[in-house]
């Protein structure tokens, strides 16, 4: 009898009424998400911290919701619980003998057409029954997606991870210099930065992206000469394409052919520079649904540098 007395008495609607509420910082909003009445929504948080003993949410004036400490650290696992009861309803409809549903996944945004094509297609081939939704966008963004819970998976390069996100290498991409098919020093193979010492530079300016490409520039003794900044990585090609500087990238197009069809020429570096590391992130200690690990495996089919142990890491949390 103490064992059944002992079983927390809330039940899932409170964990879901719960969840929405303190994701979307209203009980009226939650309500419309719901698709319930707010005095619906209200009543299950109240009872769900009455049968917890302790207060979740912080209820202000005009101002909305807040986590208390307590309700921050339920939230997390009831976010990661509520995942878990879904995929367990999904796993009955598909009589458990395929993966079902759906699966949101991050991916750097100058990466997505590089990765994201054949990745999706393998992973469609073998898993049919699954949607997958794809977030492109750049570092900041897809890391406020994984601890939001937008994504689960997200494909990017690895600077700048924090120590809630877990990651495992999926490949390296290393720098090249890019300059037009008129340039100077188009008919060489390799070249080392201070070649271009005097010569203007077209950045791609992502966040964080271009401050790793000053830094290469840097790293040489050299100041570049920025004469074009952009966030479009085809727009900076055909800038190149037409003259207007030299640039550096990581990505390589399977051609040297710019949308208006000029052409670039791309050059190795002689200088001693790391290769930018492409990874597959996650958020640390959140169980990973079946969906997102066999997407990892498929990941690491389509990208075959990934670290195997890693992987495995990632896939066991």
């Amino acid at each position: 009898m103490s064992n059944v007395a002992s079983i927390p008495g809330f039940t899932l609607v409170q964990l879901r009424y719960f969840a929405a509420a303190a994701e979307l910082g209203s009980m009226t909003a939650a309500a419309r998400e719901l698709m319930v009445s707010q005095s619906a929504v209200s009543t299950a948080v109240a009872q769900l911290e009455k049968e917890l003993g302790v207060q979740l949410l912080l209820r202000h004036h005009a101002r909305g919701l807040t986590l208390t400490a307590a309700g921050k650290s339920f939230h997390h696992e009831v976010r990661n619980f509520l995942v878990h009861t879904n995929e367990l309803a999904e796993t009955a409809r598909g009589q458990g003998n395929s993966l079902v549903g759906g699966l949101a996944v991050g991916c750097f945004s100058t990466l997505a057409p590089f990765l994201l094509p054949t990745l999706l297609s393998r992973y469609a081939e073998k898993y049919p029954n699954v949607d997958v939704d794809v977030v492109e966008a750049e570092h900041a963004r897809l890391k406020k997606a994984l601890r939001s819970g937008d994504v689960e998976v997200a494909l990017m390069y690895g600077y700048d991870i924090d120590s809630d996100i877990d990651y495992a290498v999926a490949d390296q991409a290393a720098p090249y210099v890019l300059i037009a098919k008129t340039h100077r020093l188009a008919r060489r193979r390799r070249v080392s930065l201070s070649e271009l010492a005097d010569d203007p530079m077209v950045l791609l300016d992502l966040p964080h992206s271009s401050a790793y490409f000053e830094t290469i520039i840097e790293s040489t003794g050299i100041t570049p000469i920025i004469r074009h900044r952009s966030p479009g990585y085809e727009t900076v090609r055909s800038l190149v394409a037409h003259g207007h500087g030299y640039s550096i990238l990581n990505q390589h197009p399977a051609h040297n052919l710019t949308y208006d069809g000029s052409e670039v020429v791309t050059l190795e570096l002689r200088d001693e520079i790391q290769p930018l590391e492409i990874v597959i992130a996650v958020m640390r200690d959140v169980q990973l649904t079946n969906r997102a690990k066999a997407f990892v495996k498929a990941t690491r089919l389509s990208i075959s540098k990934i670290d195997a142990m890693k992987q495995k890491e990632l896939l066991d949390t």
